[in-house]
């Protein structure tokens, strides 16, 4: 492993100040919130506005690291109000270590994080009862995002330290069993500034024909087959960004031919194509985040279930960059950015109808949340900000 590259993303958000918010009441007692039919495959999808509106609180699971000062203890519980977007703290899942990314199965019924470590790990947690499942090794360093393919039975994770992805089968009950495959990216050779290669996101395609792994350290975005037998990868096609942009999070339009790209390196987004049959992607030019000429590094993009707006979180300007999505997913038009009441936004997430985006802000230890506007893209406050320790991850359900 090259530990200079983790070291600058564990840490190119240190908190400032020592500044951390008080760890939410351990949840040994606490009933498990319950939980709605609609599905949620991953932190950060784009959500279904038709889903029907929940009453009652609704579950929110927090990522944190455990191994920094003023870091939280596991993997935070809350429940959110859906017509408000307020947030209550209602306790924490110990014993995962440094869970900062998370996924849910898609029958809803599992919970998987990172254990993003110098020896990384995924972890499977039974919501039910908030059992730990156990934990598997990722064959790599610092796991940093994971996904579960639509059909539930493969586990899907990016190892940023030592850039390679890795597969886990997840048999009936939602636990991991051991790796089916592990490949490692070696090349290109680096982008500027890079030591190696830092996969830092693997997810499906819309059409599940293909499954795509963004890599921050060699500018490309790789594309592979997956045997659904086998648990095996097969590299089909690979797509190059321009020199030293720094590809962190992809996105995909609901119309399943375009998708968008945010460079974490550059400070731009990038409108792809995706040909289904090939998986072939090809990024088009780099564009303007709106963040001016100060230092930023975009984060996650999302793109809102009828396809018509995007949003995009930036670290450093500490805001939101509304775009307008044109001509079908084929172009991306700025509106303007957001405040966005936090310090260094690492993850932004739907609730499942869309009307809320939650902000996981990791400096100043906060879960800022929005109210979206269906018809223009508006984002408003909903409220004070939710305190959560080194806050780097929010699941709403």
């Amino acid at each position: 492993m090259d530990s200079g590259g983790w070291s600058r993303r564990r840490f190119v958000g240190a908190l400032a100040g020592g500044a951390a918010a008080a760890a939410l009441p351990a949840c040994d007692n606490a009933p498990a919130p319950a939980t709605t039919p609609a599905p949620e495959p991953e932190a950060g999808t784009s959500a279904s506005r038709e889903a029907r509106r929940p009453s009652g609180p609704r579950p929110l699971y927090l990522g944190t690291y455990t191994s920094v000062e003023g870091g939280g203890k596991g993997i935070g519980l809350a429940t959110y109000d859906a017509a408000t977007g307020r947030i209550t703290g209602s306790g924490t899942i110990t014993g995962v270590g440094d869970p900062s990314y998370l996924a849910l199965h898609p029958d809803r019924r599992t919970l998987y994080a990172v254990d993003e470590r110098d020896d990384g790990a995924v972890t499977a947690v039974r919501l039910a009862d908030r059992k730990v499942l156990g934990s598997r090794g990722t064959g790599g360093a610092a796991p940093c995002h994971l996904s579960v393919h639509p059909g539930g039975r493969w586990l899907l994770s990016a190892n940023y330290g030592s850039g390679s992805v890795a597969v886990h089968p997840i048999d009936a009950s939602g636990a991991l069993g051991e790796r089916t495959d592990l490949v490692r990216h070696t090349g290109p050779p680096p982008g500027p500034g890079q030591e190696g290669p830092h996969a830092h996101q693997f997810v499906t395609s819309p059409d599940g024909g293909h499954v795509l792994a963004v890599d921050l350290g060699t500018d490309t975005v790789n594309t592979y087959r997956l045997d659904d037998k086998a648990g095996t990868l097969t590299e089909v096609a690979q797509a190059q960004t321009r020199p030293g942009a720094g590809p962190r999070h992809l996105t995909f339009h609901p119309g399943g031919r375009y998708a968008y790209l945010a460079n974490e390196v550059d400070n731009t987004v990038a409108v792809c194509s995706y040909d289904p049959a090939s998986g072939r992607v090809e990024v088009g030019e780099a564009q303007s985040t709106g963040t001016g000429s100060g230092t930023n590094y975009p984060a996650q993009i999302l793109v809102t279930a009828d396809g018509r707006h995007a949003f995009l979180a930036n670290r450093g300007h500490n805001s939101l960059t509304r775009y307008a999505v044109e001509a079908d997913g084929a172009r991306l038009r700025l509106l303007g950015t957001v405040p966005v009441g936090g310090d260094f936004p690492r993850q932004i997430a739907f609730s499942p109808e869309g009307t809320l985006l939650f902000a996981a802000n990791q400096k100043s230890s906060t879960v800022t949340v929005f109210h979206v506007d269906g018809a223009d893209g508006g984002l408003r406050r909903a409220g004070e900000a939710f305190p959560s320790p080194v806050a780097v991850c929010a699941l709403p359900l």
